[in-house]
């Protein structure tokens, strides 16, 4: 961890925010870590922190304009996109993360964000309505959606002189994440590992279907989690706008469990493990209209057949080098239900989580689990997904 930023190629944007003084902190931490910074700082931003002060700490000249005024040569965004190891965007304005998540290129910062092909870290700070406001809200879980690391901000004093929540995190802090990132384990280098992930619609007409709520947060965050840490990953994908972003991984995108089925059947002998995530419908209707059904008398009957077990099939095909990892969303009686699936599907783990706990399951951005195996139990608190993903990945590696 030590020297995880020595030699990192470091894009910091700074932003018109009064927390734009921190970033003089943050600049001397990582060069002391032994990192290269170049900052580029929008128009606003310069209002609060001179271009020749960060020019001074980072020793390389500030960008902010496209072209340079004295001789009229162009600052390539995209050559900064290319050099960089990691995007900061701290401190990051409600404004620039507006921009960000709309890609409203009006400036050198976002030009550069809207290129850049490494990891982007974005710490907000703005005042505390601004950063509760349902706008803000939205336009960071789209950033979120595109795979970005939010640095949530702390609470205290704001520049307001009101408490609340938006002070941008302390430089340490985003040091410390940063650290963390490059970090992080090559552990599962060389392995292939298979990922099931969102819901599945079972088709009764050309225009319905019957779902779940599964958004594929969850699966998604495991699919990244283990190409960052090296493994090449096949992903089988039930319908989710979430896109995945890592060059390790192979999609496949399904919509009914029979498809699903299919392919992790298909995939799973070339696999070192598999993760099964997805919420995969247990049944499915006998008989599927070919035209839309109409509204004709007081009700309608749908006949449902079970559909084909994926875990059950892989546990069945599972070879002694190979490990197989379940989940269990449960409403009742969750650890004995969990432990019977587990031994019942041959099983090497299973992920438990409850509806009964708040913020964790279906759509959230957090979950809450317990690790089951066959020698023991661990429950971890609340966490961010990609949190939990990595909890869910350590496990997998041990086995590995």
């Amino acid at each position: 961890m030590d020297n995880a930023l020595k030699g990192k190629k470091i894009v910091l944007g700074i932003t018109g925010s009064i927390a734009a003084y921190k970033a003089c902190l943050l600049i001397r931490g990582l060069v002391k870590k032994g990192a290269e910074v170049q900052v580029v700082i929008t128009p606003a931003g310069k209002e609060f922190i001179t271009p020749v002060t960060l020019s001074a700490l980072t020793g390389k000249p500030v960008v902010s304009d496209f072209f340079s005024g004295r001789d009229g040569s162009w600052h390539s965004h995209v050559a900064l996109g290319l050099w960089a190891d990691a995007m900061v965007i701290a401190p990051a304005t409600a404004s620039t993360i507006g921009k960000m998540a709309h890609g409203i290129a009006d400036n050198m910062l976002v030009t550069t964000y809207l290129s850049m092909k490494a990891p982007v870290f974005v710490a907000p700070a703005m005042d505390l309505d601004m950063f509760a406001h349902p706008s803000t809200r939205q336009n960071l879980q789209q950033l979120r959606s595109f795979g970005n690391h939010i640095i949530e901000p702390t609470s205290g004093e704001l520049a307001s002189h009101l408490e609340g929540k938006g002070r941008m995190e302390e430089p340490e802090n985003i040091i410390r994440i940063l650290e963390q990132h490059f970090g992080r384990p090559q552990d599962l280098a060389g392995k292939k590992i298979l990922i099931t992930a969102g819901p599945t619609y079972e088709r009764i007409d050309p225009v319905r279907f019957i779902g779940n709520y599964s958004s594929g947060k969850m699966g998604m965050a495991l699919a990244e989690a283990c190409a960052k840490r090296g493994a090449e990953v096949a992903l089988v994908c039930g319908p989710t706008p979430l896109q995945s972003r890592h060059p390790a991984i192979s999609r496949t995108d399904v919509e009914s469990a029979e498809e699903m089925y299919r392919e992790a059947t298909a995939r799973f002998p070339g696999m070192d493990a598999a993760i099964l995530c997805a919420a995969v419908a247990d049944f499915t209707p006998e008989h599927k209209a070919g035209q839309k059904i109409k509204r004709e008398g007081d009700g309608l009957t749908l006949r449902m057949k079970p559909t084909r077990d994926i875990a059950q099939a892989l546990g069945q095909m599972k070879q002694k080098r190979q490990r197989l990892v379940g989940f269990a969303l449960e409403t009742h009686d969750e650890l004995p239900h969990a432990r019977e699936k587990m031994a019942r599907k041959n099983l090497d783990f299973i992920v438990l989580n409850s509806l009964n706990d708040e913020g964790a399951g279906f759509r959230h951005d957090t979950n809450k689990v317990t690790i089951l195996t066959p020698t023991g139990t661990v429950a971890y608190p609340l966490k961010d997904k990609k949190e939990v993903a990595e909890d869910i990945i350590d496990q997998l590696s041990a086995l590995l």
